[in-house]
């Protein structure tokens, strides 16, 4: 992975100028949408966006701009899982949450701003000229974030959590799928349809997209166990100490750790069709194994 990390930030830096960009100013709500989604994270997702979209010659602006829509989608959920009703998290990327830097009611506003301004991103002619990939973006991001994706795998977790009831490694699996694995495998997509590739491409970028989903779970549930707070910017252990099941507790450390890997395996073995063009997307994969945070 020599050079990913420094890609990775580069085209950090290029989406976090984006979102500077594209995000509202003037009040406490649009101060909380900034907090809430400046000044940290890796961008993995909006990573996702740029390189696949690199793979059909997809101008940069558009790219960035879906990655920002990608972004803000995901801090929406960041700011609303931390709220007391929720995860009841104090922190993030090492900062107070915004729900601890404003109000309760704030966060909930802001987060429901940054999931619209989302949509409004992926609908403006500047992200396409063509109105049929603007809704095909719109629909495709309102189907992994919605009901029958992220929010529906919050739900069965919050379902499982209120019962007092350890899920099995199948039910996981499915959970994990929506939560966290629909708005990757949306990001990985989101370059395919801004370059209106063939359905080839498209399954072959779906399939690397649900393993390597998949793969990020897991390592997040090993980080919960083994990290270190200061590198995550977040409280761990709490998924032990609430007596979740996770794929750690149903498979131990060395059994998660070995699933992660065959996961990436197979993410990497999807890309082979695009040969040295995907090495930004099978290094993605292979960074999910090694990340701190």
């Amino acid at each position: 992975m020599d050079g990913f990390p420094e890609r990775l930030a580069s085209v950090a830096a290029e989406i976090e100028a984006r979102l500077d960009a594209l995000l509202p100013t003037g009040d406490a709500v649009a101060d909380a949408m900034r907090w809430g989604t400046l000044g940290g994270g890796k961008r993995l997702r909006g990573f996702l966006v740029v390189e696949s979209a690199a793979l059909f010659d997809v101008p940069r602006d558009r790219a960035l701009n879906a990655a920002a829509a990608v972004e803000c989608l995901h801090a929406y959920s960041l700011v609303h899982d931390d709220l007391p009703c929720m995860d009841d998290d104090d922190l993030r990327r090492g900062r107070p949450t915004v729900h601890r830097q404003w109000d309760e009611a704030t966060a909930v506003l802001a987060g429901d701003a940054l999931q619209t301004e989302a949509f409004a991103i992926l609908a403006a002619p500047a992200t396409h000229p063509s109105g049929d990939v603007r809704a095909a973006l719109v629909a495709a991001l309102a189907a992994a974030s919605g009901q029958k994706g992220m929010v529906g795998g919050q739900a069965m977790d919050i379902a499982a959590e209120t019962a007092g009831r350890a899920l099995t490694l199948e039910e996981i699996t499915a959970l994990q799928a929506l939560k966290t694995g629909a708005l990757i495998r949306f990001s990985v997509e989101a370059g395919a349809i801004l370059g209106e590739a063939d359905e080839a491409a498209r399954t072959a970028l779906r399939d690397y997209a649900d393993a390597l989903g998949l793969a990020f779970q897991i390592r997040d549930d090993l980080l919960d166990v083994e990290g270190d707070e200061d590198l995550a910017g977040k409280a761990l252990h709490k998924d032990a100490e609430a007596g979740k099941a996770t794929f750690v507790s149903l498979l131990g450390v060395e059994g998660a750790r070995s699933q992660a890997e065959a996961l990436v395996c197979q993410a990497v073995s999807h890309m082979s069709q695009f040969r040295e063009a995907a090495r930004p997307l099978v290094e993605a994969a292979r960074f999910t194994l090694a990340r701190q945070s």
